[in-house]
C-alpha cells in the first residue's frame, strides 16, 4: 500500500488505463494523455544509474496496483527508445526474463551493466541500493 491507498482490481486497472486521472494533484505533469504516455513520461524521469519497479511507476501515475499494465506499456515502446525502459524491473529486484521478450531482457541487462548496475546472469540486481526515490530529487 502506498500513500494509504488500496490496490486496484483488474477492472479498476482497466479504467485507469482508459481514463487519465482527473485530479491534478495526483500527477499534474502527466494528467493528460494515454496510459502508455503517462507511463513513458514518468519512466523518462528515472535518473541514470537508478531503478524503479513496475508497481512504483503505476503508483506514481495514480494507477495503483497496475504494475503488469506498466510492463505492457513499456513493451509497446519502439526500440531503440529515448525512454529509459531498461531502468524498470520487478519488485523482487530482477529483470523479468522471458522468451516472449524476444531478447529485450538481455538488452536490458547489458544497458543496466553499462550504467554501473550489477546484474547477474539470472537477472538479479541490488534493487535497494539503486532504487530511485523521486520525492528525494527536486523536480521528480
Amino acid at each position: 500500500m502506498l500513500w494509504g491507498l488500496e490496490r486496484q482490481s483488474r477492472s479498476q486497472c482497466f479504467l485507469a488505463i482508459q481514463i487519465p486521472p482527473k485530479d491534478p494533484s495526483v500527477e499534474p505533469y502527466v494528467s493528460g494523455g494515454t496510459f502508455d504516455q503517462r507511463v513513458w513520461s514518468r519512466v523518462a524521469r528515472i535518473p541514470h544509474g537508478r531503478l524503479a519497479t513496475y508497481g512504483q511507476i503505476a503508483d506514481l501515475i495514480g494507477a495503483f496496483g497496475c504494475a503488469r499494465q506498466v510492463g505492457w506499456a513499456l513493451r509497446r515502446l519502439k526500440l531503440p527508445s529515448s525512454v529509459p525502459w531498461h531502468r524498470v524491473v520487478n519488485a523482487q529486484g530482477r529483470i523479468s526474463m522471458s522468451l516472449s521478450r524476444e531478447g529485450s531482457d538481455w538488452i536490458q541487462r547489458d544497458l543496466l551493466l553499462a550504467e554501473g548496475i550489477p546484474v547477474d546472469e539470472e537477472g538479479r540486481l541490488p534493487l535497494r541500493q539503486f532504487l530511485w526515490h523521486p520525492d528525494a530529487h527536486a523536480g521528480d
